[in-house]
């Protein structure tokens, strides 16, 4: 099996809909990677095309599972489950979610880090069933054409710089952010009313005041959810 990796370029935070949910490119199309190869456009069709029929999705690892041959139980048990494999015009659209394990909630809060992720490739396991060759120097070494794909990771150290991780997705409800404001000091209503309308314009008619600090930490919890 073979591994091609790619770079996140952006997290950013979304609705809370699903939880420990996140998008992004597991592969770029006509795009050289380090280990000179290119993707074609439909690489993908064939297996995507499989997988829908047979009901099973390639799997999610952390690292490719440390290394086939060094692997233990645990760095080969998926941290999570893919959801959707797309392929439009720029590539392998994947959308994941995380699991609710000691090790998914790890590489959700890497992911989630400030001022940038702490994790910040995506990388994917396949063989390759066809290619075309370069003949010339300027040339890529092959041309991938058709791949059968095993498993998509997150990594560490990505080598396509073009292929990203667009979007994490909070892990927070609305249940939660009210019970966030309710223990800053805010009524049900309140909480409520603020979830409605905004932090800011809430805040505007309540009397009692709230230390920068706190409002600072409530906008950014009420911003994943609104």
């Amino acid at each position: 099996m073979q591994t091609i990796a790619a770079m996140l370029r952006e997290v950013r935070f979304q609705g809370a809909e699903s939880a420990m949910t996140f998008d992004g490119y597991g592969a770029v199309f006509n795009n050289l990677d380090s280990y000179g190869d290119v993707i074609a456009p439909g690489a993908f069709k064939r297996t995507l095309r499989e997988s829908r029929k047979a009901g099973s999705w390639p799997s999610m690892l952390l690292q490719h599972g440390g290394g086939f041959f060094s692997a233990t139980a645990e760095d080969l048990t998926p941290i999570g489950v893919w959801q959707e494999f797309v392929e439009d015009e720029k590539g392998l659209r994947v959308t994941g979610k995380l699991a609710d394990t000691t090790r998914g909630r790890e590489v959700h809060t890497l992911l989630k880090m400030e001022p940038r992720p702490a994790i910040d490739g995506l990388s994917i396991g396949f063989i390759a069933k066809k290619w075309n060759a370069g003949t010339k120097p300027e040339e890529p070494r092959r041309t991938l054409t058709d791949l059968e794909l095993i498993e998509v990771s997150l990594v560490t150290f990505p080598a396509n710089p073009l292929a990203r991780v667009d979007a994490v997705k909070s892990g927070h409800t609305i249940r939660h952010a009210e019970r966030a404001l309710r223990d800053a000091g805010f009524s049900a209503a309140e909480a409520k009313a603020i979830l409605s309308t905004g932090f800011n314009a809430a805040i505007v008619e309540r009397d009692a005041g709230v230390d920068e600090g706190t409002a600072t930490a409530l906008r950014q919890l009420i911003s994943t959810l609104t």
